[in-house]
């Protein structure tokens, strides 16, 4: 009994430390909540007093750098742990020297030091203090870019999410849809990943991406292209996200909580969370590509913008598909080939065709300005009339002919070629006028 004894108080400390180390931790997480919503507080609160005045645009500017910063900060440490730990698993060593215990160990170099690595078939003996946790570069990315998603397109829903042209509904209706979409996505994908079909891992795939295509499609047929590209990613990037939160971190509480307390361990907690991890790795480069897509309408201008996401999802998945195989040293001599002509083929399927009508007389600069003044000055000039624009996007302007002129091949790409322009062509921008457009270009620009 006296033996005994120095080990019941040691647990007894131990216990009381680990409870003493979980109240600061709630404590501080309380002050950070605080924090964050104060901040968001003064935010709203500034909003309200500069909305409807010239530093409107000003405030929202900032906020989208200072947000497009955090989530592109917080992204590169999520999907950088995800390329990393799913590398760690394809390339264990599984069967030289490894103890009974573990499921592989790796050896390593990096930053002029070797690191060692073990991986434990369930949990070792003994859980260790100080346990570290990914999960809040996951959500620090989420909640990040969800916010970016109301300053980008939910904010000026009438102007940048909603195109009349493809479907005239209110702001409410089109942001309800949005946010809706990603939460019918996640049970459709949970709901999939729970039935049998899960054991057939090729049906399964094609099955998941069968719903990646009408998702996209939905988007395309609700939303202006641009704000359904962002959807779509925002959707896959939901269900990762949600994987994190309702699968892979309670499957790791459950197996460090049945491991402190000496109780038996369930290994499919971990399968499923290993099973989660994959599809969250598959899923980044699609989303990457969503990422910077906005930025260049020769992908969401296409007429067909769904077949654009579909070929590019597959062709991406099909490149990481590639990478992971060679991580586990497995030869494929066709799934690199194969996933890049993929790739080629949304930029053969989403080009402007060769030979547009021919322009059957020259076309002078009074015309083209006619047109400018009509369909483009309302928001790209020194001082616009336009009722969401207060400055000119991108500070673009066409208020003298010098500026038109100058900006002649951007006006080609986005007016003529892509139809991007005039944003959701809410001034009415007719073909012919774009014709006439093309004609002037293509016949010098000139000012005469």
């Amino acid at each position: 009994m006296s033996y005994r004894l120095p080990a019941i108080l040691k647990l007894n400390a131990a216990n009381k430390t680990e409870e003493q180390e979980e109240k600061i931790n709630t404590t501080q997480n309380f002050i950070y909540t605080g924090i964050v919503l104060v901040v968001l507080a003064l935010i709203w609160n500034t909003y309200l007093l500069v909305k409807d005045t010239p530093r409107e645009n000003h405030l929202m500017e900032w906020l989208n750098i200072v947000i497009r910063v955090m989530h592109f900060t917080f992204g590169i440490a999520w999907i950088g742990a995800s390329f990393y730990f799913v590398f760690l698993e394809n390339a264990l060593n599984r069967s030289e020297n490894v103890r009974d215990e573990l499921a592989g160990n790796l050896w390593a170099v990096h930053g002029g030091g070797f690191y060692y690595l073990e991986k434990y078939k369930v949990a070792p003996k003994t859980i260790p203090k100080h346990l570290h946790w990914f999960k809040y570069e996951a959500y620090f990315t989420w909640l990040s870019g969800f916010s970016l998603l109301f300053i980008t397109y939910y904010f000026n829903a009438s102007a940048i999410l909603i195109d009349k042209n493809i479907l005239d509904i209110t702001p409410f209706s089109a942001i309800s849809i949005g946010i809706g979409s990603f939460i019918i996505g996640w049970i459709i994908y949970d709901l999939l990943c729970k039935s049998t079909l899960i054991k057939r891992p090729v049906l399964f795939a094609l099955t998941g991406f069968a719903l990646l295509v009408a998702f996209a499609y939905f988007y395309t047929e609700v939303f202006s292209s641009r704000a359904a590209y962002i959807h779509f990613g925002a959707m896959i990037g939901s269900i990762m996200v949600a994987n994190v939160f309702f699968v892979i971190i309670p499957s790791q509480k459950a197996m460090v909580k049945a491991a402190k307390e000496n109780k038996p361990l369930n290994p499919q907690l971990g399968k499923n969370a290993l099973a989660r991890s994959i599809h969250n790795n598959y899923f980044t480069l699609p989303v990457l590509f969503v990422m910077v897509s906005n930025h260049f309408p020769s992908t969401f201008g296409y007429e067909y913008p769904w077949l654009t996401l579909a070929i590019i999802s597959l062709g991406a998945a099909g490149i990481k598909h590639y990478l992971n195989l060679r991580e586990k040293k497995q030869q494929s001599v066709w799934v690199m080939p194969v996933s890049v002509i993929v790739l080629l083929a949304a930029c053969f399927v989403s080009a402007p065709p060769a030979n547009p009508n021919a322009c059957r007389s020259s076309v002078s600069f009074a015309e083209i300005n006619m047109i400018f003044q009509s369909r483009c000055v309302s928001c790209h000039s020194a001082k616009p009339t336009d009722d969401i624009y207060k400055v000119a996007p991108n500070g673009v302007m066409y208020d003298t002919p010098q500026e038109i002129v100058l900006k002649k091949d951007l006006v080609m790409q986005r007016v003529v070629l892509t139809k991007t322009m005039p944003q959701n062509n809410k001034t009415n921008m007719t073909e012919e006028e774009r014709d006439k457009i093309r004609c002037w270009i293509e016949q010098g620009a000139s000012l005469k």
